[in-house]
């Protein structure tokens, strides 16, 4: 998997049979925008929009639109085109930033990043993407729409499911060292007694060849 300048998780295809050169072929992938941000710190609202068809060359807008918890209709909130953002609702003005896609207008990431969020900051976003694919004899437009509901909290709150995994992650930390001690142990042990069964066996050898040399000096010695 690779991560690209645009922000997006990419995996890469490569054909078994090409050995000499191979091409790489991006597949983007469509995440979920976080939806709980901190008071007085900063939160992505994120919005990835993949092409269908990677190949074919496109052109892309996005506009974000907000609508606040005591409201009932959605107001302009930000639109990115031609790579140039324009900031449309005074609320957000100098507290909001494109975080998507840079550099080129065939966008797939439409993420913005609000600074400094406030309790006022609550409510429902929505992203639009207006694509215009280029084909050989004709363009072809496409909208595709993304709603987050936002809510700001004090602090973050960790679910349970994160707490679990957090507390099997050093569970199986522990476990594994644990392992690695025995383990250590057997084969310090294994490797000790090695040692002395070799130490053992060069003394008996020693013992032996002492034995026949004494027995052929003694032969020697009838000899003369």
């Amino acid at each position: 998997m690779c991560h690209d300048d645009d922000g997006i998780y990419r995996l890469t295809f490569l054909h078994p049979l090409d050995s000499v050169a191979s091409l790489c072929h991006g597949a983007c992938v469509e995440v979920d925008s976080d939806t709980e941000a901190v008071a007085n710190e900063g939160f992505k609202l994120g919005c990835i929009s993949c092409k269908m068809r990677g190949e074919v060359p496109a052109t892309a807008s996005v506009k974000w639109y907000f609508k606040a918890s005591d409201e009932t209709e959605f107001s302009e909130l930000y639109i990115y085109e031609n790579k140039y953002g324009d900031i449309i609702d005074p609320r957000f003005h100098e507290r909001l930033d494109w975080n998507g896609s840079k550099k080129t207008t065939d966008l797939q990431d439409g993420s913005i990043f609000i600074l400094n969020v406030t309790y006022n900051d609550t409510g429902t976003y929505r992203c639009v993407f207006n694509r215009v694919l280029s084909y050989v004899n004709y363009e072809f437009e496409t909208k595709t729409n993304k709603t987050i509901v936002m809510n700001v909290v004090p602090r973050l709150t960790r679910g349970m499911a994160s707490i679990l995994s957090e507390v099997m992650m050093y569970v199986s930390i522990i476990g594994l060292q644990l392992w690695l001690v025995v383990e250590m142990i057997y084969c310090y042990r294994k490797i000790s007694a090695a040692g002395e069964e070799a130490l053992r066996e060069s003394a008996a050898e020693y013992l032996a060849i002492a034995s026949e040399s004494k027995d052929n000096c003694a032969g020697v010695q009838v000899a003369e």
